[in-house]
């Protein structure tokens, strides 16, 4: 064939993969050639097209009487579950139709999935979804098991919610479960009133009542528990969905008006019951649960219901307060009888973390104590800063338990008699943060003033730039504090006491002098404790060091010399250090301290650094008994 009759047979072949390349938009490598074919759309179209179709099909289905046809290398190859079934040795892998005992419905929507890689669940009725979710559990399809729980989370509502939970829990789908027991707790009330509670499975149904969190009057949780027990019961024991309602919850009048008639609970609990409510001080209370939302205040109908100019306390003002107005506040009582500022929550909350704004205008500190109560006969004191100095923003933390009333009552204010508020929030956070005795333990830097630190004494051009984070800016004069050697400190106050065993800090090291100085902690100004001397030792720019954990507030730098001339200058400070070779440490601190508070054996101030010690020993860490430091140059924290 000549050249000529060549050309007319038509284009080359490369031509026209070329065009298809630009018009499809099939490569990966754009305009400089189609290294990478990409045409799986059209693939699973293809392979869609032979979802139960006869053509090359060597395997047939019996579902709910119907045949239904299918390919054995394809299932194989999606899963490991027909791959042991179709060739595994069983009876099966011999057999041209296999019966299967599941829905139709489900096993449909599976196989298009199998062959296509889609599925659309928006076209689905619920309870088809939720038979295609057990499928896909069954046959090991993790991701479109993982697909249909996200799905499932967006469209939870009343009527579906308990049979999903249902599900959730057969196929041991943690997260999904999460999700249906949050919407659960949210919505108690009215889903104890709904028809599809009664349909809940023992399992199910125990869960959510064993949940603080399943907020609900006891006497209407216990009503719907008893139309579950009508409906279920069946020849079979009722009695351990039955122990799950907390009858101590309930008032005598329910106890012996709705209980007793039931007829459900025999008199001998129904006593134990009325023994329990009478004589424990610590009921099994449930409440409300808002993750990481403030409920002292207005959205959740809380009130300041005790203390002076009591509007201000909850309104979220945060930055319209002075000496005339923005503020709560209550006298304080020599005697310690100060009824307080006392918050009322819309309702019972489960909450383990406050947080206040102490009035912060000037440099006046207050000292303080929190309880908490369900009913104001019973008060439990949560945490006490009554002997230490504490300032601006106190964050707060205690075990998360059900709670009505705050109580806020100051014991000290170093300018007056009087206890300033300017805001109170609660919540409950899954933030993790260790405290022992009330006290926090923490692993990040605390020295900021973001946590409510100040610089007390020593001299700057501005205030606070010891603790301002700025490690790089800083020349002949300014980016640091100093003091004269033999008259004056660097003193800094924590916002509120923290255990600490660390500390950082920068010496001014813009050229090669080198300094000595010594380190005091303190509660209260009075009595010091040495942390670190290095009065005979000369050191230059960064310096880290470690000791024995302890509660500070203060704490105190005193240069003793410097090479150059005689001013102390130090230009960062950090508590507890951050320096990246001591965070495990730091980690490791904060593990030593809820080992001890769980041991008991940090039982008060005085036992806990032996016990802390003891704790990091045993975690492999050097016990922190003298001072330890290391050396790092600016440039290698810059580099």
């Amino acid at each position: 064939m000549s050249s000529q009759s060549h050309k007319m047979a038509g284009p080359h072949p490369l031509s026209a993969l070329t065009a298809a390349c630009n018009a499809s938009s099939v490569t990966k490598a754009g305009i400089a050639g189609c290294e990478e074919i990409e045409l799986t759309g059209r693939f699973s179209e293809q392979m869609a097209q032979l979802c139960m179709s006869y053509d090359y099909s060597d395997v047939t289905f019996i579902v709910e009487d119907e045949k239904l046809p299918a390919h054995r290398v394809i299932l194989a190859a999606r899963s490991e579950y027909f791959r042991a079934l179709l060739y595994g040795g069983l009876s099966e892998s011999t057999q041209h139709e296999i019966h299967l005992k599941i829905p139709l419905k489900a096993f449909k929507a599976l196989l298009k999935y199998i062959y296509s890689g889609s599925m659309s669940l928006s076209q689905m009725k619920e309870e088809n979804i939720l038979d295609t979710l057990g499928l896909a559990n069954q046959y090991g399809f993790t991701d479109l098991e993982m697909a249909i729980s996200d799905y499932l989370r967006q469209v939870l509502s009343l009527n579906n919610v308990c049979a999903i939970l249902d599900a959730a829990k057969l196929f041991g789908l943690e997260g999904l479960t999460n999700v249906c027991h949050s919407f659960l707790d949210r919505n108690a009330g009215e889903i104890l009133q709904h028809e599809t509670f009664r349909t809940l499975s023992e399992d199910s149904i125990c869960s959510l009542l064993l949940r603080d969190s399943f907020f609900a009057p006891e006497v209407q949780i216990f009503q719907a528990v008893y139309d579950w027990c009508k409906c279920n019961a069946d020849g079979r024991s009722v009695d351990n969905v039955v122990s799950k309602v907390r009858f101590s919850l309930m008032t005598l009048e329910q106890l012996l008006g709705v209980v007793r008639p039931s007829g459900i609970l025999d008199p001998d609990h129904l006593l134990d019951a009325i023994a329990e409510k009478t004589a424990s001080t610590q009921l099994p209370y449930r409440g409300a649960l808002w993750p990481e939302e403030n409920v002292a205040c207005n959205k959740f109908s809380s009130k300041t219901i005790q203390g002076e100019l009591r509007s201000a306390l909850l309104d979220g003002d945060t930055l319209s307060y002075d000496m005339e107005k923005g503020y709560t506040r209550h006298s304080i009582s020599d005697n310690g009888d100060s009824q307080g500022i006392i918050v009322e929550l819309g309702k019972m909350f489960i909450i383990n973390h406050v947080r206040v704004l102490l009035w912060d205008r000037d440099t006046r500190s207050y000292s303080y104590y929190v309880e908490v109560s369900v009913n104001q006969t019973s008060w439990e004191r949560v945490v006490d800063h009554s002997d230490y100095y504490c300032r601006s923003w106190q964050y707060l933390y205690f075990p998360s338990r059900a709670v009505r009333y705050i109580r806020l009552v100051g014991t000290h204010n170093t300018v007056n008699k009087v206890f300033h508020v300017v805001a109170l929030e609660a919540m409950f956070t899954e933030k993790v943060v260790p405290v022992v005795n009330g006290i926090v333990a923490p692993n990040f830097n605390v020295a900021t003033v973001d946590k409510s630190a100040t610089v007390v004494e020593g001299v700057s051009r501005t205030r606070n730039v010891l603790l301002n984070g700025d490690v790089k800016n800083y020349d002949w004069d300014s980016g640091y504090t100093c003091h004269q050697l033999g008259s004056g400190v660097i003193l800094v106050q924590l916002g509120q006491p923290y255990w600490i065993n660390s500390l950082r800090l920068l010496l001014w090291d813009c050229d090669d002098r080198s300094y000595s100085f010594y380190i005091e902690t303190s509660t209260n100004l009075k009595q010091w404790d040495m942390v670190v001397d290095k009065r005979n030792d000369l050191l230059k720019s960064w310096q880290h060091f470690t000791f024995d954990p302890k509660v500070v507030v203060y704490i105190k730098i005193v240069g003793t010399h410097n090479t150059a001339n005689e001013i102390f200058h130090c230009v960062h400070f950090e508590c507890p250090s951050q320096d990246p070779k001591y965070v495990k440490s730091g980690e490791t601190l904060s593990i030593a301290l809820a080992v001890a508070q769980a041991s008991g054996a940090a039982g008060s101030t005085v036992a806990a650094p032996v016990a802390l010690a003891s704790a990091l020993a045993d975690a492999g860490e050097p016990q922190p008994s003298t001072s330890r430091e290391s050396t790092v140059s600016t440039r290698e924290l810059v580099d």
